[in-house]
């Protein structure tokens, strides 16, 4: 093959070797934030690497053509076909995913659901935008999942609609969700009142049984899969995680998808995912607007959550904290950690933490079915 692309060899244009150095810019960046700032570094790191990789002349690491006939296929396309290009490696995520989240205080609060539903109004909303800015109806459902807040789910459903633009929007979902602690204080502080802020939400510990712990994946699954079909594969996969979990009789199992089973799934999707960020795909105005659209869909999922505390207000005798609201995107356990820090610095003695983490896995759940929901719609 080689001696063949030495004879088919034309010197790379200045555009070219500029196009090149950008994405290994890029790609540095990726490693530094991931490195550095600790920003999601088991999924940043690789895809930061792999975006070297793939942009080095000639690179071995990915498919070579000569003449438009593919010659040698790189690993890195291998891998992708294997995993992406079917949706494997995101599904099998989500059984790591599953395995890693405790649904008691969900379940001791069936009410935080609503917050779950209520956080995903980013996702049409930016829909709606991204069609405004000329994206087909496709690409922009896909753009419009990076408000799931979920990188799996973002990946699922861009690759499910075969979606020309998954690396950006892989990449904007990934970095939002390691920026809810820049991001969400803002916009919370300016939609509510100190005195809000500053409400208490008592928790009272409300055993819930093994039976009920085991019968909710299961019922959920079903549930989801007579209503929005397309989402089982979603959330089952994501049940089935969490019914490892709960069972009991898996134990170590459960720890390995927790820990190992994820990580090296996620190393694997950062390596696939970054054969599409070749220069010439990844470096168009696109790519920008697609990362302003993610903002926007962040800051709207935000938006409606605390507006649906806000709103529960005016009819509830037990005065909910909005922030909560807040924690009903799927980034776990990110933005219960913000809100519930965010609490404790209007209030040291305001413990909104498990109310928080209830909310944020009805996120998780609300997200694989909006997943679904947009498959269902536009697939």
């Amino acid at each position: 093959m080689w001696e063949m692309l030495l004879e088919s060899f034309t010197a790379p244009s200045l555009t070219q070797w500029l196009q090149w150095i950008a994405m290994w810019g890029i790609g540095g960046l990726l490693i530094y934030l991931a490195i550095k700032k600790e920003m999601e570094p088991a999924l940043l790191l690789p895809l930061g690497f792999g975006a070297i990789l793939v942009n080095l002349p000639f690179s071995g690491a990915i498919t070579q053509y000569i003449n438009g006939v593919a010659q040698e296929i790189g690993p890195l396309d291998t891998l992708f076909n294997a995993g992406i290009a079917n949706e494997l490696f995101p599904l099998l995520l989500f059984i790591g995913i599953g395995a890693m989240i405790d649904f008691g205080p969900l379940l001791s609060n069936p009410k935080l659901f609503l917050f779950g539903a209520a956080a995903q109004f980013g996702i049409f909303f930016t829909l709606s935008m991204a069609r405004l800015f000329g994206f087909s109806l496709v690409d922009a459902a896909s753009i419009s999942i990076i408000g799931a807040a979920d990188g799996p789910t973002a990946i699922f459903v861009s690759q499910f609609l075969n979606s020309g633009y998954a690396p950006a929007i892989l990449v904007a979902a990934y970095s939002y969700m390691a920026l809810v602690p820049i991001i969400q204080p803002p916009v919370i502080r300016l939609i509510t009142t100190k005195k809000e802020r500053m409400i208490r939400m008592p928790y009272v510990q409300r055993e819930v049984s093994k039976v009920v712990r085991i019968l909710f994946p299961i019922v959920i699954t079903v549930v989801a899969g007579l209503f929005a079909p397309k989402s089982v594969a979603l959330v089952g996969f994501l049940m089935f995680g969490n019914l490892i979990r709960e069972c009991g009789v898996l134990r170590a199992l459960s720890e390995t998808a927790q820990k190992e089973f994820a990580n090296i799934i996620t190393l694997l999707l950062g390596l696939s995912i970054a054969t599409k960020m070749q220069a010439e795909a990844f470096l168009r105005p696109e790519t920008l607007l697609i990362m302003a659209l993610g903002l926007v869909a962040f800051v709207f999922d935000t938006v409606g959550g605390v507006l649906l505390g806000k709103l529960l207000n005016l009819f509830c005798k037990s005065k909910v904290n909005p922030m909560i609201g807040a924690a009903g995107i799927s980034a776990f356990p990110m933005a219960a950690r913000t809100v519930h820090k965010m609490g404790l610095k209007e209030d040291p003695q305001n413990f909104l933490l498990m109310h928080a983490a209830g909310a944020n896995v009805a996120g998780q759940i609300a997200s694989v079915i909006a997943g679904g929901l947009i498959l269902s719609f536009f697939a």
